[in-house]
Formats: C-alpha cells, structure tokens, sequence
C-alpha cells in the first residue's frame, strides 16, 4: 500500500493488492519513500520528462496502462493526462541496475510538459563544453 495518504486519482478499494512484493524489494527509495522515474517516448527514445513514483503509483501504473505519479509538491497522486488531456499510455517499464530508477516508455499524447512543450527538457539546454574521444 502508499507510503502517502490518497488526495486524487482513482480511488484504492481496501483490497486492491499492493505493488508485487519482489518489485517492491528491489525498489531503492529516497528518504521520502519515492523513486524517479523517467519518461521516455518509446518510438524516437525521445526522453519526456522525469516524475516521481511510490510503491502505490507503480503498481497503479503497473497494472492501468497509464502513467501514474505522486506528486511532491501536492502530496497526492495523479495520472498524466487526467486534467491535461495530454496521456501517457504505458509500453514498458525497466528497474535500472541500483533499484533506484524507473525508465517507463509511453505513448504520449500530447505535450509531455505542463508547459505544454513537447518534452521538459524543450529549449532548456546548458552551456556545456563538449567533450571528445
């Protein structure tokens, strides 16, 4: 079950089961009980956004086919698209190799950003010296 009290989203019933407990072991949360997840548009490997995910909104996105956050500031969950219009349909989703990192492939429709840019990271780019081999 959610480390955080439900204040949105599709309400849980007593007895909908809690994220499958090998996943949840392999889980490295912060100190707020939360995982990153990256969003990744799974036909250009376009990266979205980045969100943030607890035990509950994993298994909701999981088991829904759609992306399900917990928002920090607002301390309640929400799914990607609800209000926006902008949805986020789930095509696969990777632990990385420390458990403390999500990579979800989605459909998007949409802008990934609240922004209503395409991705989060649009017209966002540091000054950087470049690197060679």
């Amino acid at each position: 079950m959610s480390l955080h009290p439900e204040t949105h989203g599709s309400s849980l019933s007593v007895d909908a089961p809690a994220l499958d407990p090998a996943i949840a072991d392999a889980l490295k949360r912060d100190e707020a009980g939360l995982v990153a997840a990256i969003i990744q548009a799974h036909d250009t490997g376009e990266v979205l956004m980045l969100g943030w995910m607890d035990d509950e909104a994993l298994r909701r996105t999981l088991t829904t086919g759609r992306v399900t956050f917990y928002s920090r500031s607002r301390q309640e969950y929400w799914r990607k698209g609800d209000t926006s219009g902008h949805v986020q349909y789930v095509r696969s989703v990777a632990l990385d190799c420390d458990g403390d990192a999500l990579l979800v492939r989605v459909e998007q429709v949409g802008a990934a950003c609240h922004t209503g840019s395409r991705t989060c990271f649009d017209g966002r780019e540091l000054p950087a010296v470049v690197g060679s081999v």
